[in-house]
């Protein structure tokens, strides 16, 4: 029997680095405690917020350890980290991030059909192939990935993953609330849960069923993600004034992400640096500042007013 992951807040997690581009182990550790004392139920390690297809194995494992190791058992730890062009080469990947002692790894759908307009079959094989290499007491996931392209699973696909009692952990991307009402519906009584990436649709996912929320607002304000999730599932409908305020603040995911987290959280003291690897050199504009400081100033008058 797959351990049940816990319903509620997992954050995909950025990975710190110092100003040469090394990842900052120190502030690793800060950024760990910083998620568990906003209240996150869990952390999605070595996925793409984490830039992930920039790390070579060795930094992806040693970041799934690191993790793991910080957490220290308060909450638990999961991971993606194959990125690679060969199943095979994937293959490895995956079993040595399942040996980071991570509570699931997690399989991006579209490096499981190497092309965007590959069928379900090409899928399966290569579902097959993975799950065949990892240890078989192993609890897996996938994340729909939107780089390099956005593959959503299809209903077979997942009715598959589901039977196969493997599967624990949906990062769902597809932003469409009728579709997660589906797949909810498929996957219900298969302990195979469903995490929204999606701001706008959390509450109407949570109403249908949906365990919670994994996506990049979590490296923001994951307290008031918290907040929403405890009170949609005790009470749907007392998180709305809540989730009308989340939504469109989400919008801050699409400018510089996640070069503009890596700033939001150098300025609460969390990271020493917001170097990115995935951006370069690139810094953020005064526009961009403004509005990450306008936002924390906003959200920190609806929790003094609000909450």
């Amino acid at each position: 029997m797959k351990k049940m992951l816990p319903d509620g807040i997992w954050p995909t997690m950025i990975t710190p680095f110092t100003d040469d581009g090394r990842i900052d182990y120190a502030s690793l550790e800060r950024l760990v405690d910083w998620y568990i004392s906003q209240g996150v139920d869990g952390l999605f390690a070595v996925c793409q917020s984490s830039e992930m297809f920039n790390l070579t194995l060795e930094e992806k494992v040693g970041l799934a350890s690191a993790t793991v190791a910080a957490a220290a058992g308060r909450v638990p730890v999961i991971c993606s980290g194959h990125t690679s062009d060969l199943l095979a080469d994937q293959a490895d990947e995956l079993c040595a991030m399942a040996e980071t002692g991570v509570e699931a790894v997690v399989l991006i759908t579209n490096l499981l059909a190497g092309k965007e307009d590959a069928g379900d079959e090409e899928f399966l094989r290569s579902l097959q192939f993975l799950t065949s290499a990892l240890p078989s007491d192993m609890p897996l996931g996938f994340y729909e990935c939107p780089y390099p392209y956005k593959r959503l699973i299809s209903d077979a696909a997942l009715q598959y993953s589901a039977d196969s009692g493997r599967f624990t952990f949906l990062k769902d991307t597809s932003c469409d609330s009728g579709l997660m009402k589906r797949r909810l519906q498929l996957l219900s009584g298969s302990g195979f849960k469903l995490y929204n990436a999606n701001s706008a649709t959390l509450s109407r996912s949570l109403a249908d069923g949906g365990s919670g929320y994994s996506g990049v607002m979590a490296n923001f304000h994951p307290s008031l993600y918290k907040e929403l999730v405890v009170r949609q599932l005790a009470d749907p409908g007392s998180g709305d004034a809540l989730q009308n305020l989340l939504g469109p603040l989400s919008a801050i995911e699409d400018s510089w992400y996640p070069l503009s987290a890596k700033h939001h959280l150098q300025s609460l003291g969390v990271i020493e640096s917001a170097y990115t690897r995935k951006l370069g050199t690139a810094e953020l504009g005064e526009n961009h500042l403004r509005i990450l400081d306008q936002m924390r100033n906003l959200l920190s008058d609806y929790s003094r007013t609000m909450l």
